[in-house]
């Protein structure tokens, strides 16, 4: 007989819990930004589909897979139809070392935190494949936007993860939770305001979310880098822009917020409510705050954030040196 090895068992129902989990938040997700947009600017928002439209999700999901999937005539089509996939597959691997719980991790990587910022830089190849191979210039001009705001922040966003990293000397993030306590007083946040500041901007940014969705700006670019896009290659687009928001929030509260701690009962809870914590706030500022120039976006990062980025990582490596 063959005998499986059990690690190999742990990562397949460990992937196939992480498409359901992706699904099912994307679903939650949809129902959640569509609700507060509608409370926000005091109107129902979807309300016919199900009680108050909690059904709405399915009914979209449902549109987007009957629909017939069309390539433009002047299109590259290997290209074409390679971008949406490229967007959405890789997001599946960044759920692979996320500390869910003190035991409820697909697989505990020593090298973690540098798998998913690896991974999570595709979804700008993605995007510049999708403007590039349509061949509309509304596509083309989200592409080298993407492409720019992409390479300027993820420079701020790691030089703040660095901080963490070097201040407990590990980039295994079950390591990283550990490391802190279960009351807030001893989680990153506290120790390390500017770099958090700095990893939420830069999160805003790195997934294409108002203020800063210049790739696919409606108002200027009709709908950016997916404009050509129907059916289910829009639908791929638009689970990666979710699941990319659950990583970043997920990571962001294993970094700065604590993980699966908290103040009673550590355990899975405690990560979700964080994380639909952020996600609540990156939907609740979508809706609130306009969108930014391109330039006031460039600025913003180059002008503010990597100085005070760079600053904070010297002053974390100086007093980590002295004490």
């Amino acid at each position: 007989m063959i005998s499986i090895p059990p690690e190999l068992i742990r990562i397949v129902v460990g992937m196939i819990a992480v498409m359901a989990f992706v699904a099912l938040n994307v679903l939650i997700l949809v129902y959640a930004e569509r609700k507060g947009a509608g409370h926000i600017q005091r109107r129902p928002g979807p309300y016919e589909v199900g009680p108050h439209g909690v059904l709405q999700p399915l009914a979209d999901a449902g549109k987007l897979m009957g629909k017939q999937l069309l390539t433009p005539k002047s299109a590259d089509p290997i290209l074409y139809w390679v971008a949406p996939i490229l967007a959405f597959l890789p997001v599946l691997l960044l759920f692979v070392p996320m500390p869910f719980g003190p035991i409820l991790t697909v697989q505990d990587v020593n090298l973690g935190l540098l798998l998913i910022l690896a991974f999570a830089g595709l979804n700008v190849l993605a995007t510049l494949l999708a403007g590039w191979s349509q061949n509309n210039k509304f596509g083309l001009l989200g592409a080298a936007r993407a492409v720019s705001q992409s390479v300027a922040y993820e420079i701020p966003l790691l030089l703040s993860v660095l901080c963490i990293a070097f201040q407990y000397g590990s980039l295994n993030l079950s390591t990283l939770v550990e490391a802190q306590g279960s009351w807030p007083w001893q989680w990153n946040i506290l120790c390390q305001p500017l770099a958090f500041l700095i990893f939420l901007v830069s999160a805003f940014a790195e997934t294409n979310r108002a203020p800063f969705d210049l790739p696919e700006a409606e108002s200027e670019l009709t709908a950016g880098f997916h404009t050509e896009y129907s059916g289910m290659g829009f639908g791929l687009f638009f689970m990666a822009e979710y699941a990319n928001m659950v990583v970043v929030s997920g990571v962001c509260t294993a970094l700065f917020l604590g993980g699966w701690k908290g103040p009673v009962f550590d355990g899975v809870w405690w990560f979700l409510i964080k994380v639909y914590a952020l996600l609540a706030l990156i939907i609740w500022v979508r809706w609130t705050y306009p969108r930014v120039r391109f330039d006031q976006l460039l600025n913003i990062n180059w002008k503010w954030l990597l100085p005070l980025a760079t600053a904070n990582l010297l002053a974390t490596v100086f007093l980590m040196k002295v004490f």
